[in-house]
């Protein structure tokens, strides 16, 4: 019986759509990088401008790497293989346009709005409630166009790296949705609806799986198709493929509470998330393993093909990084590199080295083939090769040396007891050389990028772009199942099973650590002391968010003696039930403020927030003066109180209406404080400086006001 062949084209337009997108954004995110690295070194670059602080360039340079340029990336690798693997065109046209432009859309708006100041400060979430629901709505036309061209595939078995594109599609659908559930205050400001410890545990759970299912797991899908594409050998082990995707999915949601070690998460999530952290070295390595063994016997065209030097640059970086992430979830490890630069350091080794090197390597292979020609200049390739290689290196080591450096620092207590550097900015300059290096090798990469758009640039001007291309394939028929079949080979059939498995095996996870912390009042002990936030330091609280302190400020004294002869009393998780969102902080730029209230008077922090280093000589924190010049916006301040009531904020019933009231009366008690201190300003109780005054005065002064016991007669 002869089987049908039937003919189709595969679109390559999307594909090339997606690649020019990388390309540009990998520009944009990687030179405002290098402006906030070079920032840290010479603070006059923050241009004491409002928009280009880098407490605001910070979240701009991370969500354009990520989900411009890497997310861009994603995209262009998953609709050249799908279509291939699958032999079938896209589902739809109309949805993959719609993907693209929407996509490009979303960047957009994060580019406008994130050096505004609009943000919800969750991190690689920042993007405010109306960009979360067009994220929402793009991906799910993304996810409708892959299971659509799945459905009507021609090849009955699903290959691994369509596996991981499903896993992919599933997870961050449930990331998103449960980390951005918010009420709407304004157009663009939004409160979360957890708070405190709950939300710090949601969002490092979608923090750390963002990082898991965004940066990882589909860049492994394209790891498994272009990799032994590059190297036209098979895969190593396909039982190894098996045991890496279902151990990885399902270990990988468990760990995001290592990111809370010693923090005021309860222990038994801070213990769960290091256990299943660990546990992962074991199918991430399976995976590196699976990787460079494909290349076993063409180790002489490893060193002759640049291509194939960035795919191995890559994968061992994935390597490095998901060793290193297991490692620094111990807590004796954490207890040194958390809230250092060492953290940032690993962060991009798996984003420039992983993520980078591949889509590098994935670019230089897919445009010859799209474009029916050869890569315009091996040599070019290179020296690109090598320039992002060292540039990574001199990024990587200064930090790491940088984040011992810091910690050691701030843990040293001199022989009678006493902390040896008590001054936080003694840290700080001693890095600002290490920060120097870090730029060089962050300029380096950011070089190389140019030298590879200059080579695919030519290479397109050379080669003739097949928009669509003709491919034909048997018609898929019904399968009879036999014994010797593999048991994947079975589930690999049924797509709709295997995608219902894949949400099973991701959901458990979260669902085991996230619900007890959501309905299990003892994983929150309540303190009786703690009030909401008055009107006048919610607007302060906002500003602080705005302007992006948190990039550099910490929120949480851990328990350590160092920690706490350095800030005070160490954090309790019931001083945070009001906080919306939580800003306990990944790095420490600058010093912890949770028990900043009451340190100093009014007229230091309003002196210090115009010109930081008129209080402390050699800081590299940016001036902010603009805060005495805007007045604060307070026609907001009801529709925050009712969100807030909403979300079982204890206000009394009708506050919203008298709220400014009490605002204006706690802003001229700290006006008139500072025009006594010799601050002459017109109308200083209207400014923003003031409410943000009001708010670090608040912080962690809560429970002071505990009482003594009386003494008894």
């Amino acid at each position: 019986m002869s089987t049908k062949v039937e003919h189709f084209e595969y679109d390559n337009a999307i594909v090339r759509k997606f690649a020019l997108a990388t390309m540009i954004f990998g520009v944009i995110g990687m030179l405002v990088g290098l402006l906030i690295a070079l920032q840290l070194v010479f603070p006059v670059l923050n241009f004491e401008l409002p928009y280009t602080t880098f407490g605001r360039l910070r979240p701009l340079h991370t969500n354009a790497v990520i989900f411009a340029f890497v997310g861009n990336g994603i995209f262009m690798g998953v609709y050249y293989s799908l279509q291939r693997l699958l032999k079938a065109p896209m589902y739809s046209k109309a949805l993959s346009n719609f993907h693209f432009w929407g996509w490009q859309a979303i960047i957009l708006a994060a580019a406008i709005t994130l050096p505004l100041g609009i943000t919800s400060s969750h991190e690689y979430a920042e993007l405010e409630w109306p960009i979360d629901i067009a994220i929402a709505v793009v991906w799910i036309a993304f996810g409708i166009n892959m299971i659509g061209t799945i459905l009507k595939r021609r090849e009955r078995h699903l290959y691994v790296a369509i596996w991981f594109y499903i896993a992919t599609w599933v997870t961050v659908t449930i990331l998103h949705v449960f980390n951005n559930l918010e009420v709407p205050v304004t157009l663009f400001k939004s409160y979360p609806v957890f708070a405190g410890v709950q939300d710090a545990l949601i969002q490092w759970w979608y923090g750390h799986n963002a990082v898991a299912f965004f940066l990882t797991t589909p860049y492994l899908g394209l790891m498994y198709y272009f990799l032994p594409k590059a190297a036209n050998r098979p895969v190593f082990s396909y039982r190894l493929s098996i045991i890496h995707f279902w151990a990885l999915i399902f270990i990988y949601i468990w760990a995001g509470p290592h990111h809370l070690l010693y923090t005021s998460l309860p222990d038994w999530a801070q213990t769960l998330g290091m256990v299943f952290s660990l546990m992962l070295i074991a199918p991430s390595w399976g995976g590196m393993l699976n990787g460079l063994l494909t290349l076993r016997g063409a180790w002489d065209r490893v060193r002759n093909d640049p291509i194939l030097k960035f795919m191995v640059v890559a994968v061992t970086a994935y390597g490095m990084s998901t060793f290193e992430g297991p490692m620094m979830s111990i807590k004796s490890f954490n207890a040194i590199t958390h809230y250092t630069d060492w953290t940032i350091a690993h962060v991009h080794v798996g984003a420039l080295g992983w993520n980078g090197m591949l889509t590098f390597g994935v670019l230089y292979w897919l445009i010859p083939k799209i474009y029916n020609t050869k890569l315009h200049s091996v040599k070019l390739a290179n020296v690109h090769f090598w320039m992002g290689t060292l540039g990574i290196i001199f990024y990587a080591i200064p930090l790491y040396w940088g984040g011992v450096t810091q910690q050691l620092m701030w843990k040293q207590f001199s022989p009678d007891g006493f902390l040896v550097y008590p001054n936080f900015l003694e840290t700080v300059t001693q890095l600002i050389p290490m920060y120097g290096i870090r730029a060089f090798g962050g300029l380096l990469f950011f070089v190389g990028l140019f030298v590879m758009i200059y080579n695919i640039a030519k290479t397109m001007s050379a080669g003739s772009f097949a928009k669509s291309e003709a491919a034909s394939a048997p018609a898929l028929e019904k399968y009879v199942s036999h014994k010797k079949e593999h048991w994947h080979r079975w589930l690999e059939r049924r797509s709709v099973l295997f995608t219902t498995l894949a949400l099973v095996a991701v959901a458990i996870g979260g669902m085991v650590e996230i619900f007890p912390m959501l309905w299990v009042d003892s994983n929150v002990p309540k303190i009786a002391t703690v009030e909401p936030y008055t009107p006048l330091e919610l607007h302060g609280r906002d500003i602080y968010i705005k302007e992006g302190c948190v990039g550099c400020h910490s929120q949480m004294i851990r328990p350590f003696r160092s920690e706490t002869e350095r800030y005070g009393e160490f954090s309790k998780s019931g001083e945070f039930i009001y906080d919306r969102p939580f800003l306990w902080g990944s790095k420490r730029t600058g010093p912890d403020l949770h028990r900043v209230g009451g340190k100093y008077s009014h007229s230091w922090h309003y002196n210090h927030m115009i010109d930081p280093e008129s209080m402390s000589p050699g800081s590299i924190m940016p001036p902010y003066p603009w805060l005495k010049d805007l007045d604060l916006d307070t026609t907001t301040t009801a529709a925050k109180i009712e969100v807030l009531q909403l979300l079982n904020t204890p206000y009394p019933e009708g506050y919203a209406a008298k709220a400014n009231s009490d605002l204006s009366k706690q802003a001229k008690e700290i006006a008139d404080q500072l025009r006594a201190d010799g601050i002459e300003q017109d109308r200083l109780e209207a400014k923003e400086i003031v409410a943000l005054i009001a708010y670090l005065q608040r912080l962690g002064t809560d429970i002071k006001k505990i009482e003594e016991p009386k003494a008894k007669n």
